[in-house]
């Protein structure tokens, strides 16, 4: 496409109608606040087939808290600009967790443990209505652990944990099935950024949060799949009958 970084009205009508159905779903999300229709021609070849065809263009005006990503303070981290970095992350700390206490020694660990756990409580929400994302890069993960980006996004209409939206992603890393574990690469590369700043023991136990990742994703997703099913109380069998009735679904 050139990398003109521009959007076609069919694209942007998708985006805005997204946006809204996963806020109504519950899933936090940033919000479309208008359309504009561009007098702009935009060149497209929608089904990369080679027929290239003029398009309408149009802009979506979206909304959020905060537009700052894990990419955000990974750009700091690896220019060495750590004086921001600590500047920007005690911003976005005061801003929107104000459970943290700013004259906290361990508010930078308390953020990135609020970041692991609120990340696995994101992606099994996608999990559960068969969202993709399609371009899950630390730049496009929000650090209040919101849907941000609507690319290459998609909706599975019948279960396969290959299916994949992005029709550049030849390689289908950001498959469907594979944005958990996507998710836990994003919140090393975060904990990676955030190392500089956190004292020996910090590190330790840093290291310790990301590596109750899975867990907290498995308690979330498992939860949300009972829910669906209106399974009652606790069963060793759930999760066996969650893991069947998927298989059964991709059988089908």
């Amino acid at each position: 496409r050139n990398g003109d970084g521009r959007a076609v009205l069919r694209s942007s009508v998708r985006e805005f109608l997204c946006s809204e159905a996963m806020h109504y779903l519950g899933i936090p999300t940033s919000r479309a606040a208008s359309l504009v229709v561009s007098d702009d021609d935009v060149w497209r070849d929608q089904f990369y087939n080679g027929n290239i065809k003029k398009e309408r263009g149009a802009i979506v005006l979206r909304l959020a808290k905060s537009w700052f990503r894990i990419g955000s303070l990974e750009i700091l981290a690896h220019s060495g600009e750590l004086d921001l970095q600590r500047r920007l992350l005690d911003f976005v700390i005061q801003e929107h967790f104000p459970s943290i206490a700013m004259n906290d020694s361990n508010r930078y660990l308390e953020f990135f443990s609020t970041v692991v756990s609120e990340t696995a409580n994101l992606i099994a929400l996608w999990m559960s209505v068969g969202f993709a994302h399609g371009v899950c890069n630390t730049d496009n993960f929000s650090l209040l652990s919101i849907t941000i980006d609507y690319g290459p996004f998609g909706f599975m209409d019948s279960y396969d944990p290959n299916f994949v939206p992005n029709t550049s992603d030849d390689e289908r890393r950001y498959k469907i099935g594979n944005q958990a574990n996507v998710g836990l690469f994003n919140l090393s590369k975060l904990l990676q950024a955030l190392k500089p700043l956190l004292d020996p023991r910090q590190k330790q136990l840093a290291s310790q949060i990301l590596e109750g990742y899975g867990e907290h994703y498995y308690i979330r997703f498992t939860e949300l799949f009972k829910t669906k099913l209106g399974l009652l109380g606790e069963n060793k069998d759930d999760n066996y009958l969650i893991a069947f009735l998927l298989k059964v679904s991709l059988l089908c």
